[in-house]
């Protein structure tokens, strides 16, 4: 072993509540609000595993009732792609990207002291500004990608901006084995 420890990061789960709109497929968002990281900024609805306790779809499932009311159920969480992610200045992360398409409820704000707007977006409209790492999230998904990196570097903007899109795609294995 390198270093001085073991290194840690902490899980995000995110909601990919996905259905067909007018305009195509489209995304639940919220905006977040408050003392929150990204204060004013579009995001996926998400969080936090709270401890070793919990799994990545539970967390999810509690998540999205404490963030929009909507009632999931774990059979009917898709796995969609895992980001590694690194803010500026900040330490890595890794986040665990779940598509869902069917739920119990109407999405509504829940924490208003972290969020002040909730709405579908067409994947092809999708609002700004949006915390890069979530919209590089969303691209990711979109690619039909699996696993991608987002290492932002120091002084690197918190709101997505494509002239500073530092999102990489990993490939799939190039053969399957039987």
């Amino acid at each position: 072993m390198s270093g001085d420890g073991r290194h840690t990061v902490p899980l995000d789960v995110h909601l990919l509540a996905v259905r067909d709109g007018a305009e195509g497929v489209e995304v639940l968002l919220s905006r977040r609000a408050g003392p929150v990281y990204a204060a004013g900024m579009w995001h996926a609805p998400s969080g936090h595993v709270d401890g070793s306790h919990e799994d990545v779809v539970t967390a999810l499932v509690r998540e999205t009732r404490e963030e929009t009311g909507l009632v999931v159920d774990p059979l009917d969480v898709g796995a969609a792609l895992t980001v590694h992610h690194r803010p500026p200045g900040g330490r890595a992360r890794a986040g665990f990207f779940f598509e869902v398409r069917r739920w119990d409820g109407t999405p509504q704000i829940r924490e208003p002291d972290k969020c002040d707007a909730m709405g579908w977006f067409p994947f092809v409209a999708l609002p700004e500004p949006m915390v890069a790492y979530c919209r590089a999230g969303l691209d990711a998904y979109r690619s039909g990608a699996r696993i991608a990196l987002h290492f932002l570097e120091p002084g690197d903007p918190i709101a997505y901006d494509p002239a500073a899109d530092r999102l990489r795609l990993l490939p799939a294995p190039s053969r399957t084995y039987q």
